[in-house]
Order: C-alpha cells, then sequence, then structure tokens
C-alpha cells in the first residue's frame, strides 16, 4: 500500500489533508496544477472559522493575520423591496492563498506528498485498496503513474464524474477596484457584505443575483450569479458579457477586474437521489457532493464544519479497514426548504418580479424573527421548527407563495417536498 488516503484534487479541501497525517495516516494529493492554491477571498462567519482552529491548523492569532476585512453586518435585499441587514452571516473575508499555503507547508511538515501537475485518469477498487492512475499534465504521451490507498477522497469538484447533481450555479465575477463608495445600495460600503441582492427582473426566464464582499482595502469580490437545471445548456461567457452589461445597475464606478473568477457549481436540491461514490472505498467531499447550501452555495462553510467530522469518520474506516462510510460532509436539515427555493428559481416557470416579490416577502418574514433565527437559516442551522414557523410567515405576507411553489416545483414534486418538511419536524 503506498498511502492511506488519497486526495484527488488540491483545492479547499487540501485541508484535510494534514489533519489526516496528524492523526497518523499517509497522505497524497493529487492535483491538475498546485495543490493549496488560491487567487480570492473566501467569507464565513467567525464560529466557522473556528474550526480551523480546533483542528489544529492555525493558533487564533495566525488566523486572525488572514481576516482581510470583517463587516458590522451582511444584506439581503430584492428589487422593489427593502433590505434586511443580518450580523454574523459571512463577516469575515479571508485572503484563500495564505490559507491554503500555511496548511500546504503544515501538510509537508507531517508528510503528506504533493503530486502537482497531476491528473487522475481513472481509478478502481478492490477488497482492500483502491488503486488510481495519474499522469502529469500536459503529456499526453507520459505514461500513467500507478498509486494504491486504502481510501480515495474525491474532491475534484465539478470536475468529479460523480458530481451528478440536479441544480447547477453558473457564477462569474472576481476582485474588483474602484467601485464608488459609500452607504447607497449601488455603492460599496467597506463594512457590510451583500449577502444577496437582486436589481433586475426576471430575464429569459433567470433570476440573477449578485453577491458582493469588501477585502482588503479599495478591493471587493463580485459575484453574478442564477439557478440551473443541470441539463440545461448555460454558457459562463454569455454570463460574463452580463456581468459587465449589468453591473453598472449593481454597482456604480469606473471598475477594474483584477482577478477573474468563474465556474459551474453543482447543487443538489434534496429533491432527488444526492450524488454517490462509485463504492465504499471513494467519498465524495466538496462540490463533488453538493452537500454545501443550494441557495448561498457556501462551500467555504460547510468545508469548515466538516473537517473534524470528516478526518475522524475517515480515519476509522481506514484502521477498522471498513471505510463504508457514507456521506461524511455536513448536511443541515434546512437544505430540504433552500433546496425547494432554489429547484424553484431554476424552473423558468415565473416572469417579471415574481421571485423578486417572493424573495423579499421571505427574507422580511427571517428578519422579523431576529437576527439569530435570520443568522441561523443562512448558516445552515435553523431547526425544522424553525423552517415551519419560516414558512408560516412568509405565506402571511405573500398568500401566493404556495402557488408559486405548486408552479415552480410541479404538483407531484411539492406534495413531496411538504412531507419532507413535516418528516423534518417530526424528527425534529
Amino acid at each position: 500500500m503506498d498511502f492511506d488516503v488519497a486526495v484527488a484534487g488540491g483545492g479547499l479541501w487540501s485541508l484535510l489533508a494534514p489533519i489526516l497525517a496528524a492523526r497518523g495516516l499517509s497522505v497524497v494529493v493529487v492535483e491538475r496544477a498546485r495543490a493549496a492554491a488560491s487567487h480570492r477571498e473566501w467569507n464565513a462567519s467567525g464560529p466557522e472559522l473556528d474550526a480551523l482552529v480546533r483542528a489544529g491548523l492555525f493558533t487564533a492569532p495566525e488566523l486572525a493575520e488572514l481576516v482581510v476585512a470583517r463587516y458590522d453586518h451582511g444584506v439581503c435585499r430584492f428589487r422593489g423591496g427593502q433590505s434586511y441587514p443580518v450580523a454574523g452571516v459571512l463577516d469575515h473575508a479571508v485572503d484563500a492563498g495564505p490559507l491554503l499555503a500555511r496548511a500546504r507547508g503544515l501538510a509537508e511538515e507531517r508528510g503528506v506528498t504533493f503530486l502537482d501537475g497531476h491528473e487522475v485518469l481513472s481509478h478502481a477498487s478492490g477488497p482492500s485498496a483502491v488503486r488510481v492512475l495519474a499522469r502529469a499534465t500536459g503529456a499526453p504521451a507520459a505514461p500513467p503513474r500507478e498509486l494504491t490507498a486504502r481510501l480515495l477522497v474525491d474532491a475534484r469538484g465539478a470536475a468529479s464524474p460523480y458530481a451528478t447533481a440536479d441544480l447547477v450555479c453558473p457564477t462569474v465575477g472576481g476582485v474588483l477596484r474602484g467601485l464608488a463608495t459609500g452607504d447607497a445600495p449601488d455603492e460599496v460600503n467597506p463594512r457590510v457584505g451583500d449577502i444577496l441582492a437582486t436589481v433586475d427582473p426576471v430575464v429569459d426566464g433567470r433570476q440573477h443575483v449578485w453577491e458582493a464582499f469588501p477585502g482588503r482595502a479599495g478591493e471587493t469580490t463580485v459575484y453574478l450569479f442564477y439557478y440551473a437545471r443541470a441539463r440545461e445548456r448555460v454558457s459562463l461567457a454569455e454570463l460574463f458579457a452580463d456581468f459587465f452589461a449589468r453591473l453598472p445597475r449593481y454597482k456604480r464606478g469606473d471598475s477594474e477586474l483584477v482577478r477573474p473568477t468563474f465556474g459551474l457549481i453543482p447543487g443538489w436540491s434534496r429533491l432527488t437521489p444526492a450524488p454517490r461514490a462509485p463504492g465504499p472505498r471513494v467519498v465524495l467531499v466538496g462540490d463533488a457532493a453538493s452537500r454545501h447550501s443550494p441557495l448561498t452555495y457556501c462551500g467555504f462553510g460547510a468545508t469548515l464544519r466538516s473537517l473534524e467530522p470528516a478526518a475522524r469518520a475517515i480515519t476509522r474506516g481506514v484502521r477498522a479497514d471498513a471505510p463504508d462510510l457514507g456521506s461524511i460532509v455536513d448536511d443541515a436539515p434546512v437544505h430540504s426548504l433552500t433546496g425547494a427555493l432554489a429547484q424553484m428559481m431554476a424552473s423558468r416557470a415565473f416572469r417579471g418580479d415574481e421571485l423578486n416579490a417572493l424573495l423579499d416577502a421571505a427574507f422580511g418574514a427571517l428578519a422579523a424573527m431576529g437576527d439569530e433565527r435570520y443568522a441561523s437559516l443562512l448558516r445552515d442551522e435553523m431547526s425544522a421548527s424553525g423552517v415551519v414557523e419560516f414558512l408560516r410567515r412568509t405565506a402571511a405576507r405573500h398568500p401566493a407563495v404556495w402557488g408559486k411553489v405548486a408552479r415552480g416545483l410541479g404538483v407531484r414534486t411539492a406534495g413531496r417536498w411538504s412531507l419532507g418538511v413535516a418528516s423534518a419536524l417530526v424528527r425534529g
């Protein structure tokens, strides 16, 4: 056996490597480019970031050095409605590059092997191991390298052949300079993050959603995305054209794109079967597993919550040589609600400001429940009883909600979703 654990993909989930190594496991990370490298910022709440300290990756002072901005609060607002501030949600902007670089240095100190510039060609599981074939990128004639491990962690994101979720979130944007600063909705306040915002009605069946997170002085990470069904044709080039065309309606200023970000994020509504690994010796994490929030696609927070439980499960499975782990990624019950909302927004069943009105009513109901419960939904912590109260309050504000649920999901799926919410309430 070459390694206890092979990690395919060297992005965010490379944070798992030094944690496993500290538990005495031998680990290899295989990455097409350079593992543990990033050129953007990630946002999370303070309690979520504390998981990095609990996992032994950073001390509290070391982690504080990586926080490039902190906000007083975040805001959700939708065209034609009000602004709904919330504290304690995505309010720490973390410099992902140094974060991953420090974690990689720690991993190397603990004996982790990094195969940079290699892609996984294939893998096959046997009764006690998984064999992985990897080849140097850019060298198609080179013979593949064979590795054996007790467990393969698939962290290849949307490139994983098992990222077969029912939703996809086309996302474009990046780090911008030159946006106007101030307190107006079309300006950037360095102390406030835009969690979810819309400025347009539905266009061609798609509701475009913006996010804006101030980072280093003068820089703001801005994203534009929409929800789509997995089989729908999408074009990131067309969405980037929309980004530049629509940006002045969202944020004013003579802006410059410093670093672009774009990709297709797989999502799972919880209304269809989940992405599944091909066998007990392969486990899916990150976007390959699609257990992040289907509403905000906050994979960073989901990963932080999952690191320690995943490390415990993997260690137990390797040592017992019985790694039938199932899902090792945090999947909150509230996702059964937010997944249905994302599925509705991907349905192409709405026109004009129908979705904006529904979203405004929903977030107005959330805000009326108080900051703690409002934040709990966006941090994936809301209880089943909280979900039911949220639905009741939303229906009181927007009685057409149930008709829109039936139209967006279809009567049969809407009925199945209602039963799922009721079941979650009973379990809760």
